[in-house]
């Protein structure tokens, strides 16, 4: 039985160098599965995303991101025309209000008013959920290609996905008129900084409550 579990546990837990597609990287979704994989930048974080999509089916789906070049809004607005999202939530840097204001209120129309909650924000994340599924990506790779080593995690459950669903609830709604200081106080990043520690990264302005 032990002999068993662990070849069970093996097959569930894989770390790859890859210079294969997502799909082929990501391979067979199961429960409980953790996979590190480290790629070449052959493939971005929206195609990992479309991978899992094609075997979980219909999900909930968020999304975190620094910003949104050119070549990502394709890849957005590709998402948005992917009729296996039964929800979606884009998590995104307050710096992209004005620079992606179009892809931002497309992304409105489509998944609702509250669908985007600005924060101050340089992680790289997805979830996946569905009633059989709750799926955690995380890595260095953007939503675009990008010809570097990059690298991908994935897990299925787990106190992770927990952590960053909870996160996701508790982040407060800022809107586009909601000023940086309250979009920063979302962030609680003055809970983990001192004032003399924040000035070090913004010497001409530290955000107040």
């Amino acid at each position: 039985m032990a002999q068993t579990s662990s070849r069970i546990d093996t097959r569930r837990r894989k770390a790859v160098d890859t210079f294969r597609s997502a799909a082929h990287t990501i391979g067979t979704i199961e429960k409980d599965m953790h996979l590190f994989a480290i790629t070449r930048g052959q493939f971005s974080m929206i195609d990992a995303i479309l991978a899992c999509l094609d075997q979980t089916g219909p999900a909930a789906l968020s999304v975190w991101t620094w910003t949104v070049a050119e070549y990502e809004v394709q890849c957005l607005k590709r998402l948005q025309m992917d009729d296996r999202l039964t929800s979606a939530r884009l998590i995104i840097d307050v710096n992209a209000k004005k620079r992606n204001a179009e892809i931002i209120a497309n992304w409105r129309r489509n998944f609702g008013p509250t669908s985007v909650r600005y924060t101050i924000n340089h992680a790289k994340i997805a979830t996946i959920e569905t009633d059989e599924y709750r799926l955690l990506l995380r890595g260095s790779m953007n939503l675009n290609c990008n010809p570097r080593f990059e690298q991908l995690d994935i897990s299925e459950g787990g106190p992770a996905f927990d952590l960053i669903r909870r996160t996701e609830d508790e982040m407060p709604y800022c809107d586009d008129a909601s000023s940086h200081a309250e979009v920063w106080a979302s962030a609680k990043i003055e809970t983990a900084f001192s004032p003399d520690q924040l000035q070090l990264f913004n010497p001409s302005k530290v955000w107040a409550k």
